[in-house]
């Protein structure tokens, strides 16, 4: 008789069972595919060099050719702190993941206890009447309670397809992350080298300048030279001076940005103030198709991932409209005496199916679903909206570059001109055909075209990193970062729609 119990008490329990597995595959809210389609145009506005060579994108400031360079982005990704971050949020959005994929397992709980009771002697139950029962017991129970809440509708499987999603995009932000870091490394560092050409054509334009008022000055001494004429000359030394504090400037933060940067206390790098670099070479980089660069743009990966997650959330917000079935179990021993805890007569066995339903509370529940299809408009109009940024500041970044190059390429022929200049000016001074301070005079305006030329030649760099940034290299091929895969399927899907017909 115990043991058909028994048998009946598994049937119930297994058919329970087999109930839950048979609805799994019933998943309600709506099924996320592609991410709604962009417009992305035609191609870049201005015509690509089909005459590059082909470039390293994804360790871009190795090949730059600058060693220094090299160490402190490579230093800045190992030890970066809003890198280190980002790596902690990708591991809390996964242990968030690993919390929903516990909804599809029971929950177990042991326990056990003893109690020490007395109960009374005038109460419902006749205690001091009944044979064998005294009032004084000691209870001994040991066993556990299983939960486990049957998937029906699809709520928890909704909920881990969202923190799937939710970990792919932080995946991605950390990728971005990256991608900054080493762009303003960069950034700072070429800053810094051209700060330092800059200082020192600066620093021989003024020293030109003093030897022109010294010249203008002793002119003056002896009536050869007006007051008007000297305090013109003088006026031009104290400007080119004034100019130099502020480069300085420049240098220093720069340098104590470095430092910050690659985790360091901030005077870490300041030795870079004595040392100097050749500028590096500015050369056009290969493009590619313009959609191309939105299967590398970790903004853009995130905020598909981010409005996949928003489209599942729906469906954890619908199944609150369905009924929840859970299956509520227990067993265990119970006895009187210790010794007799763990024999077959001392078990007990509980099945408890459970339904619950918010049917008196559909207005929230419907509530709820609106309230999560508009955070799903939100991410779906932002997710165009990052796609539609990001074409531009590739745009603008290639059209920063491509100018920085052609205003390079003037400046460097402004200071050959000048050169050629002084050289002229020197050789005349030299055949006694003109005086000093004409000669000093062509010597200013070579250290002035030089100056402009430093200037420019660290725009144009700086815009070239802008560039890489916008372009999203800087992380293709690390092993210790993966592109989401579904955001790349995702993201591919629109590239192939506005695709330009061949």
């Amino acid at each position: 008789m115990k043991r058909s119990n028994t048998g009946s008490r598994c049937g119930v329990l297994a058919a329970l069972v087999l109930a839950a597995l048979a609805s799994g595959g019933c998943a309600v809210g709506p099924e996320y595919r592609d991410p709604p389609p962009v417009d992305t145009g035609s191609g870049w506005s201005q015509p690509a060099d089909s005459n590059v060579a082909e470039f390293n994108n994804s360790t871009w400031w190795a090949t730059l050719g600058d060693p220094d360079l090299t160490r402190l982005v490579e230093a800045a990704l190992a030890n970066n702190l809003d890198l280190q971050q980002a790596q902690a949020q990708i591991d809390e959005a996964r242990a968030l993941r690993d919390r929903a994929a516990g909804g599809h397992a029971p929950v177990v709980e042991i326990d056990g206890s003893v109690m020490r009771r007395r109960q009374s002697a005038n109460g419902p139950l006749p205690i001091a009447s009944i044979p064998g029962i005294e009032r004084d017991q000691t209870i001994y129970e040991a066993g556990f309670d299983a939960g486990w809440e049957i998937d029906l509708f699809g709520r928890t499987r909704r909920a881990l397809q969202s923190a799937d999603a939710v970990v792919q995009a932080a995946q991605a932000e950390a990728v971005g992350v990256r991608i900054s870091i080493a762009a303003e490394v960069a950034r700072s560092y070429l800053s810094l080298r051209g700060a330092q050409r800059e200082l020192a054509a600066r620093t021989g334009s003024v020293t030109a300048l003093t030897l022109t008022r010294d010249l203008v000055e002793m002119r003056f001494g002896v009536g050869d030279a007006a007051q008007a004429e000297l305090d013109a000359v003088d006026a031009r030394v104290a400007a080119a001076e004034a100019a130099i504090p502020g480069i300085e400037a420049k240098l220093r933060s720069a340098a104590l940005g470095l430092g910050v940067l690659l985790a360091q206390p901030p005077e870490r790098e300041l030795a870079l103030l004595e040392t100097t670099a050749d500028a590096i070479v500015l050369v056009p980089i290969p493009l590619g198709e313009r959609a191309d660069i939105l299967r590398r743009r970790p903004d853009v990966l995130a905020a598909e991932r981010r409005l996949a997650a928003r489209t599942t959330d729906i469906g954890v917000a619908t199944a609150e409209l369905f009924p929840k079935l859970s299956i509520g179990a227990s067993g265990g021993f119970q006895a009187l005496d210790a010794g007799n805890l763990f024999e077959s007569t001392s078990q007990t066995f509980s099945v408890m199916p459970l339904i619950s339903w918010r049917v008196l509370d559909g207005g929230r529940v419907r509530a709820e679903i609106r309230a999560s299809e508009a955070r799903q408009a939100q991410a779906a109009l932002a997710y165009e909206q990052t796609v539609l940024a990001a074409l531009g500041e590739a745009e603008r970044a290639l059209a920063n570059y491509r100018l920085g190059l052609e205003a390079v390429e003037r400046r460097s022929r402004a200071v050959e001109a000048a050169r050629r200049s002084y050289g002229h000016a020197q050789d005349r001074y030299r055949a006694g055909d003109i005086a000093l301070t004409e000669q000093l005079a062509e010597e200013r305006n070579l250290r002035d075209a030089e100056d402009a030329y430093a200037r420019t030649h660290t725009s144009a760099a700086v815009a070239l990193v802008a560039l890489f940034k916008a372009l999203g290299g800087g992380w293709e091929g690390q092993s210790d970062l993966q592109a989401p895969a579904n955001a790349r399927s995702a993201v591919d899907a629109i590239t192939h729609r506005n695709a330009p017909e061949k």
